[in-house]
C-alpha cells in the first residue's frame, strides 16, 4: 500500500514539473509582421491612453474577444486596428502583446483619443456672416476634430464665398492647443475674401438671330442674360455686376429659354468658359448654335371631355401658323390666372394632367398633341391648421375658402391665404398652403402652417412744441375678445381678453395746458360671428386753447427774434400767454355698419357710418364761427373693394372706394335768410347771428381713392409699382351756409386723417409744408392728388423694410368749381418704410416741390411718417 502511494506522488510530481515547462512565459514579445507568426487564443485585452469610457465599451470596437483563436500577427488583429481607425474617434492606434503564455496571448491597445473643439474664432468676417458660417461649416463646440471635417469646412466655406462672388477668397482653419482645457483646441477660421468678383467682358459668338444687346440687355431694358452684367458700362447702371457660378448657370439657361420663346427649339450652348482677367475681374465666353425658327402647324386636344376643344383653343391663344413660343404655351397652360389648367384646378380637376407633345415635324413647322389625362374631382377631406397659438381656431376657419367636403379649387386657396394675410395676425411672407393630395380615394387634405406674429401696437412718446413737452400714449389690441371681456366663453383660460381677432383702440394725447385730446374705438369685422358683417363704435373729445391777445402785441415780435437768435428763454412764450377763455371743444361718437358683397364680387364691400360731431367755441378766431355749438349730424356710405395680397408689401392687386357723407339740408327745412345773416361782423347781433347761421352744419362731401399695385419683377423681393388717384368736393346745399368744418387741409406728410384741433381733413402731398396749400382763410373745398410710387423691399417678415421712390402731384381749390386737374403743384423724391411689431409703421421721406404756392417755392422737404401708410 505503501509502494503504490508513492509512486503515485511521484507521478504528480512528474506532471507539475513536465506543466511548468509547457506554460513558458514571453514578456512583451514582438507581433509585428517582422516576427514570425503563431496561433494563439486571446486570453486578455487591455486599454491605456483615453479616460472617460468604460474599458469593455473601448474593447468591444476591436471586435475580438477573449477565448478568440487568432494568428499573431495576423489578419484579426490588422481588422481590429482598422475599426479602431474607422470609428474616427481616434487619433492613435498602436496595438502590442504584454505576453504570451502558453497558447494564449495578451492584447493590449494603446489609443488616444482625437481633440475636442473648446472655441472657434471666425477671423475676416462680419457677425451675419459668422452666422453664416456657423450654420454651414457643422463645425461645434464640444465636438471632436477630424481632419475630414477640417477639409469638408474648408470646401463648404469656399462654396459659399464662390456663390457670393468672392471666387478668389483664401480659407485657411488652424487648431491651437488649449492650454486650459486638456485634450481640447482652439479653431480659428481665418478668411481673407479679398475682392468681389465682377464680370469685365460677356463675349457671344454664333448669335445671329439675337443682338448681344438683346442678349446683355440695356440700361432700361432687360436681357437674356439677367444675373450677371458687365462691369463699367452705362447699360449696366444699377444693375449687379458680380460673378457667381450659380447666376452664370441660371443666365445661360435664360439664353436657351429666350431663345426657345422665340422658336428657336434647337437652340443649345456649344462651348462656354470663364477665366480670370485679374483679381476683381473674369471674362465670360459663350458660343451659341441657333438652329432654326419654328412655327406652329396644327394643334390637336386628346383625353378632353370636361370642355370643349374650340373652348381650349380660345383659352391657350395659339393657332397655326403663330411662332412656337414654349415660353408662352406654358404660361397659357398653367402660370397666367386664366390659363388652361386653371380651368381644371378651379372646377376640382387637382388630378388633371396636360403633356404637350412634338408629334411631328416638316421643315420647320410643328404638329403639337395636347394630351390630357382629366382624372376625377377632388374633395377636400381634411383643413389642419398649425402654429397658430393667439387666436380662436374658428376665427381662421371662418376666413378660409377651403372646407371639408367643398370641390378642390386653387382659386379658393389663393383667395384663402389673401385673407390669412389681411388678418395681420400671421407672417404674410410664409403662409404657403401644403397640399397633399390622396390619389387612393380621389380626396386631398390641406395643411396650413402659419408662422405666428404679434400685431398689437403700444405707443408712447414725448415730444417738444412751443406749448412744452407733449405727449402721447396709445394703445390697439389687435386680437381683442369682449365676450372673453365679459367671461362669455368657457375656452378662455388667459388674462387679457383675447382671441376673437376684434380690435380695441384707446389713447391720449396732450401737453398739460394748451392741448388734450383722447380717443377709443371697437371694431368686429364678424359681428355675431356668424356672417362677415363689421361693426364699429367710437368715440373722441378735444379741447385746444389759444394765447391771450397780448401775445401779438409788442411782446410777440421781441420774443420771436429773442428766439430766433438765440437771446434769451423761450420756453415760456405760450406759458405765459396762456388765455382760458380762447377755447374749441370737440366731442365725436359714430356707430358704423359694413357687409361684403357678393356682387360684382366678393372683394367689395358697402358700409354705413353714423356720426355725431360737436363743436364748441369761445374767442376762437381761427374758424369762421369763432363763438358758440356748432352740431354736425352726418350719415356716411362707403363702396370699396380691396384685393391686395399683402397689408404691410402688396405686389399685387388694388384698393377701391368711391364715399359720400350727407348731412340732413337744414337750410331747406329752416327757411331762412342766410344770405343775410352774420355778415356785419361789426354788428352787434353778429355773434348770435353765427350761432344761428352755423348750429347744425350742412354739407355733401364725395371722395374717390384708387391705388393699384404691380410686380415689376418676379421673386418676393421684386420692385413694385403703386400708382395712386385721389380726389375729393366738399359741396353745399346752400351757396351761403356752406360748411366750415369738414374742409381738406392739404400739403406735407399728411400723417392723421382728421386735425384733431381744427376738424380738417388732412390730405398729403410731399414735398410741400404742412397745410400750405390751404392756409389759414383759404379753406379746401375741393382737391385731388396723383401718384406714382415705386417700392422695393430690403426685409420682409415680422419686421419689413422697403425703400420707395416718387413722383407726386395734386392741388387744393377752396370752391368746388375752380376744381381743375391739370392745375397740379409737383414733386418727387425717395423714402423709407419700416414696420416693427408693437410699434407700427414709421418712416420719412425726402421731397423736393416744384411748383410756387401762392409764390413761394417749396423746395426741399422732409416728411416723418408714423403710424399709417401715406
Amino acid at each position: 500500500m505503501n509502494k503504490i502511494l508513492g509512486r503515485i506522488l511521484l507521478f504528480a510530481a512528474l506532471s507539475t514539473s513536465i506543466g511548468a515547462v509547457a506554460q513558458e512565459k514571453i514578456v512583451n514579445p514582438d507581433i509585428s509582421y517582422a516576427g514570425i507568426p503563431r496561433t494563439c487564443k486571446i486570453g486578455g485585452i487591455a486599454v491605456s491612453g483615453v479616460s472617460g469610457y468604460e474599458d469593455y465599451m473601448l474593447t468591444g470596437i476591436s471586435g475580438l474577444v477573449i477565448g478568440q483563436e487568432v494568428s499573431v500577427p495576423g489578419q484579426e488583429i490588422t481588422d481590429a486596428v482598422k475599426r479602431y481607425w474607422r470609428h474616427g474617434l481616434f487619433s492613435k492606434v498602436q496595438i502590442a502583446a504584454d505576453s504570451i503564455v502558453g497558447d494564449k496571448v495578451y492584447l493590449h491597445f494603446y489609443l488616444a483619443v482625437r481633440p475636442r473643439v473648446s472655441t472657434i474664432n471666425y477671423i475676416g468676417l462680419k457677425k451675419t456672416e459668422k452666422e453664416d458660417m456657423e450654420a454651414k461649416l457643422g463645425l461645434l463646440k464640444g465636438s471632436q476634430i477630424t481632419p475630414n471635417m477640417i477639409d469638408r469646412a474648408k470646401i463648404l466655406a469656399k462654396n459659399y464665398f464662390d456663390d457670393k462672388g468672392f471666387k478668389n477668397a483664401d480659407i485657411s482653419i488652424i487648431q491651437r492647443d488649449d492650454v486650459a482645457n486638456k485634450d481640447h483646441v482652439i479653431l480659428d477660421v481665418i478668411i481673407d475674401k479679398k475682392e468681389k468678383m465682377k464680370v469685365r467682358s460677356i463675349i457671344i459668338e454664333g448669335n445671329e438671330q439675337l443682338a448681344d444687346n438683346k442678349i446683355k440687355g440695356g440700361l432700361f431694358r432687360k436681357g437674356a442674360f439677367a444675373k450677371i452684367h458687365e462691369a463699367g458700362k452705362l447699360s449696366s447702371f444699377l444693375k449687379a455686376k458680380k460673378f457667381t457660378p450659380e447666376r452664370y448657370k441660371t443666365d445661360k439657361q435664360n439664353l436657351i429659354d429666350k431663345y426657345n420663346e422665340l422658336g428657336y427649339r434647337d437652340a443649345t450652348i456649344i462651348e462656354d468658359s470663364v477665366w480670370n482677367v485679374d483679381d476683381k475681374h473674369v471674362n465670360v465666353y459663350v458660343k451659341v448654335d441657333e438652329g432654326k425658327k419654328y412655327y406652329i402647324r396644327n394643334i390637336n386636344w386628346v383625353g378632353n371631355t370636361i370642355y370643349s376643344t374650340d373652348y381650349l383653343n380660345s383659352v391657350l391663344g395659339m393657332k397655326k401658323g403663330d411662332v412656337y413660343n414654349q415660353k408662352l404655351m406654358n404660361k397659357r397652360l398653367s402660370e397666367d390666372d386664366d390659363a388652361v389648367g386653371n380651368n381644371y384646378w378651379n372646377n376640382g380637376y387637382l388630378f388633371y394632367n396636360l403633356q404637350p407633345t412634338e408629334v411631328n415635324i416638316v421643315g420647320d413647322s410643328i404638329d403639337l398633341e395636347m394630351r390630357i389625362m382629366e382624372g376625377q374631382q377632388a374633395h377636400i377631406s381634411r383643413v389642419r391648421i398649425n402654429g397658430n397659438d393667439r387666436l380662436y381656431e374658428n376665427v381662421i376657419r371662418r376666413e378660409l375658402r377651403t372646407k371639408p367636403g367643398d370641390l378642390f379649387s386653387k382659386e379658393a386657396l389663393q383667395r384663402s391665404a389673401r385673407e390669412m394675410a389681411s388678418m395681420g395676425h400671421f407672417d404674410a411672407e410664409q403662409i404657403n398652403p401644403d397640399v397633399k393630395p390622396n390619389y387612393e380615394d380621389g380626396t386631398v387634405d390641406i395643411n396650413w402652417d402659419l408662422v405666428q406674429k404679434s400685431n398689437d401696437q403700444v405707443e408712447f412718446s414725448l415730444g417738444w412744441g412751443q406749448t412744452g413737452v407733449i405727449g402721447r400714449v396709445g394703445l390697439k389690441l389687435n386680437n381683442f375678445s369682449m365676450r372673453n371681456l365679459f367671461n362669455k366663453n368657457k375656452e378662455h383660460r388667459g388674462i387679457l381678453p383675447v382671441g376673437d381677432g376684434e380690435v380695441l383702440s384707446v389713447g391720449a394725447q396732450t401737453n398739460g395746458t394748451y392741448y388734450q385730446s383722447y380717443n377709443a374705438s371697437y371694431s368686429t369685422s364678424w359681428f355675431g360671428g356668424k356672417r362677415p358683417i363689421q361693426f364699429s363704435v367710437g368715440a373722441y373729445y378735444s379741447k385746444q386753447t389759444d394765447v391771450s391777445s397780448n401775445y401779438y402785441n409788442s411782446g410777440y415780435m421781441n420774443n420771436y427774434y429773442n428766439y430766433l437768435y438765440g437771446y434769451g428763454n423761450s420756453n415760456n412764450w405760450y406759458e405765459n400767454y396762456y388765455d382760458p377763455d380762447k377755447y374749441v371743444q370737440l366731442l365725436g361718437v359714430s356707430v358704423g355698419w359694413g357687409k361684403r358683397l357678393r356682387w360684382p364680387d366678393d372683394y367689395f364691400q358697402l358700409s354705413v357710418e353714423l356720426a355725431y360731431q360737436r363743436y364748441m367755441l369761445k374767442n376762437w378766431q381761427y374758424f369762421l364761427v369763432t363763438n358758440g355749438n356748432c352740431n354736425n349730424l352726418n350719415l356716411g356710405i362707403t363702396l370699396s373693394r380691396v384685393s391686395t395680397d399683402n397689408q404691410l408689401f402688396p405686389r399685387r392687386g388694388s384698393e377701391f372706394s368711391a364715399s359720400v357723407t350727407v348731412t340732413p339740408p337744414w337750410s331747406k327745412f329752416q327757411k331762412k335768410d342766410y344770405a343775410n345773416l352774420a355778415v356785419d361782423r361789426n354788428s352787434p347781433t353778429y355773434t348770435d347771428e353765427q350761432q344761428e347761421k352755423y348750429r347744425w352744419i350742412e354739407y355733401h362731401k364725395w371722395k374717390f381713392k384708387a391705388k393699384t399695385y404691380t410686380a415689376l419683377t418676379s421673386g418676393q423681393k421684386c420692385f413694385v409699382l403703386m400708382t395712386r388717384v385721389e380726389m375729393g368736393l366738399l359741396g353745399s346745399y346752400n351757396k351761403h351756409k356752406k360748411s366750415p368744418f369738414e374742409t381738406y387741409y392739404m400739403g406735407g406728410d399728411g400723417m392723421s386723417g382728421y386735425s384733431s384741433g381744427y376738424a380738417e381733413e388732412t390730405i398729403g402731398l410731399r414735398g410741400y409744408e404742412n397745410g400750405s396749400l390751404t392756409p389759414y382763410g383759404y379753406e379746401g373745398y375741393a382737391y385731388d392728388r396723383f401718384t406714382l410710387e415705386l417700392r422695393y423691399p430690403f426685409l420682409l417678415g415680422n419686421t419689413t423694410i422697403y425703400g420707395l421712390t416718387f413722383a407726386e402731384a395734386g392741388n387744393a381749390w377752396n370752391e368746388t368749381k375752380k376744381f381743375n386737374p391739370f392745375d397740379m403743384k409737383r414733386s418727387a423724391g425717395i423714402g423709407v418704410r419700416i414696420f416693427l411689431p408693437m410699434v407700427g409703421l414709421m418712416g420719412i421721406d425726402w421731397a423736393y416741390g416744384f411748383d410756387k404756392v401762392f409764390g413761394q417755392k417749396s423746395g426741399s422737404q422732409f416728411h416723418f411718417i408714423l403710424g399709417q401708410e401715406f
